[in-house]
């Protein structure tokens, strides 16, 4: 997944109230940037006594190179489910002792129930979030160029007479095959989990034909370029739209301006549903301590205040009492059950189909 405006790691030490120098009382997180309330680590140090060192990333693949070499120097890491199947099938994580993470009582039966086709009997992973990959567009730029024409579909992104018209104003797209490959392949009305390289082939040539539109392939930066209003439109994560909405507010609360109109849409066609999750390194030095963590992350009121913080869903059923009126109401943030059915995941492929994909994108970004 994910993310946002740190293009690389970066070391935040926080907590520094109730710091202990013992080695039980440190803990190395590893997550996605721009992707938890800071009060929580801090507040978390406070009960605990737990020192905490949190550093970010911004793509899976950064996460995934540190875990495969080993000796990451992480007690909790944060990987994506395609991903995390993956890892889990190369024994980089290790089983997690649920006796001693009472707030698994918490969690979503639904979304647990999807996170484990990724991980059998939810073993290794308890989510933290999950969103979509959905629009997010400036609308009054779109309507401008665009109309009144539905935006809750595909056709947006995928039909070149569409998306020439929003070329001028900028089209950004993640920066990632494991997300718009599929989702070529769900609008083709091909299967978003195929692993046959016809079908591959045939979304990368529906993406070729939308290749001369875009102009920038991007999995952090759009968040900003979104509030700025310095793009038109952009293939992305819900979570990361909102909080380009809520920056674009904010700016205009400090200029006195009219914010940047951001919105963000579920195509009707259906979207990629992703999960972002909790895993310990089997390397981790500070076992208890990351169970710790994670048991914390589970306590309703905690879970809720990360989602109001960053505006993702979270995999935390009871938190669903504590979350802000205006996220549990969106339905793009907390679908209605007819839309959340729609909603596909893709699991992980095996070295062969994966080289597939690579070419296939390496391609489209060429464009040629």
């Amino acid at each position: 997944m994910l993310r946002q405006t740190l293009a690389a790691v970066v070391v935040a030490t926080l907590g520094l109230t109730g710091v202990a120098t013992a080695q039980d009382k440190v803990l190395n997180v590893f997550n996605w940037s721009d992707y938890i309330d800071p009060t929580v680590l801090e507040d978390f140090t406070k009960e605990t006594g737990i020192k905490v060192r949190y550093d970010v990333f911004d793509s899976n693949e950064v996460l995934e190179t540190k875990l495969l070499a080993g000796k990451t120097g992480y007690d909790v890491v944060v990987p994506s489910g395609s991903f995390l199947q993956r890892q889990i099938k190369a024994g980089v994580f290790i089983p997690l002792d649920k006796a001693k993470l009472p707030n698994l009582q918490y969690a979503w039966p639904e979304v647990s129930q999807r996170l484990a086709v990724y991980d059998p009997g939810n073993a290794h992973a308890v989510n933290y979030m999950w969103g979509t990959t959905g629009i997010g567009y400036n609308v009054d730029k779109v309507k401008e160029r665009l109309g009144d024409i539905p935006l809750n579909t595909w056709d947006i992104i995928f039909k070149p007479e569409i998306l020439s018209k929003l070329k001028d104003c900028g089209v950004y797209v993640l920066d990632g095959p494991e997300e718009v490959i599929p989702t070529a392949m769900k609008y083709l009305g091909l299967d978003p989990n195929s692993k046959n390289p016809d079908d591959i082939a045939k979304a990368g040539e529906l993406l070729m034909t939308i290749r001369p539109f875009i102009k920038k392939f991007d999995s952090s930066g759009y968040i900003n370029a979104l509030a700025r209003g310095d793009i038109c439109i952009a293939l992305g994560w819900s979570g990361d739209v909102y909080q380009a909405k809520a920056r674009a507010q904010e700016a205009a609360k400090k200029t006195k301006k009219k914010p940047v109109n951001v919105d963000y849409v579920l195509p009707k066609e259906g979207a990629l549903m992703w999960f972002d999750n909790f895993a310990i390194p089997k390397d981790a030095k500070n076992i208890d301590n990351a169970l710790a963590f994670i048991n914390y992350m589970m306590k309703p009121e905690v879970a809720a205040k990360n989602t109001n913080f960053i505006s993702y869903a979270n995999g935390n059923l009871a938190s669903q009492k504590f979350i802000d009126k205006e996220i549990m109401d969106n339905p793009s943030i907390y679908p209605t059950k007819e839309v959340f059915d729609r909603l596909f995941i893709v699991t992980t492929n095996e070295p062969p189909v994966q080289r597939v994909i690579t070419k296939t994108w390496n391609t489209f970004k060429r464009g040629k």
